[in-house]
């Protein structure tokens, strides 16, 4: 069975609860007992434990963004001018409602944001008059999406199985 990095175990019953729920964050509780053969009560508990533990972070309501009229969505990559300059930079960004998501990466840049803006206008004031003016920030350089192709949770893996939800699914369908 799994084990968490703070070394908590999760056991085939927790995966299948994470599975249903990954799936869809709003099935009733009494829906996955009848699945997993145990009472509601006890999915209850088992939820409660994994969100005192960490594991369960929190459900939330997704909105497209292109309903609010945020129509540009980029990412951007941040060149710090130190190492240390990081949480103040990070500080400064979490500021910005337009950052949507800060990631500390590898490579050329320190962080990698992803932003939505209403279009490239609003894109060019976030970037010239906002990030490249936060001290620390050496350098920028920005993608811009054209279309998100797919977007999904993280899959929870079948118990006993070290494969990932693509090999599974095709080895299946070859008979392997």
């Amino acid at each position: 069975m799994p084990i968490t990095p703070e070394g908590h175990q999760l056991d085939s019953t927790d995966l299948k609860i994470l599975a249903f729920l990954v799936k869809n964050a709003r099935m009733p509780y009494l829906e996955i007992s009848r699945e997993c053969g145990i009472s509601g009560a006890a999915i209850h508990q088992r939820v409660r434990k994994m969100e005192n533990m960490g594991i369960i972070t929190g459900s939330r309501l997704l909105v497209k963004p292109q309903a609010l009229g945020l129509n540009v969505c980029a990412y951007i990559g941040v060149t710090l001018s130190s190492a240390n300059e990081y949480n103040h930079v990070v500080g400064e960004l979490k500021k910005l409602p337009e950052v949507v998501e800060c990631h500390f990466i590898t490579g050329v840049h320190a962080l990698m944001l992803k932003i939505y803006c209403f279009d490239n206008e609003h894109l060019m004031k976030v970037l010239i008059n906002t990030i490249q003016n936060i001290d620390g920030i050496k350098s920028t350089e920005t993608w811009i999406s054209l279309n998100q192709a797919f977007e999904r949770q993280v899959w929870v893996k079948e118990y006993g199985d070290n494969s990932t939800p693509d090999k599974s699914k095709s080895k299946k369908k070859s008979g392997k």
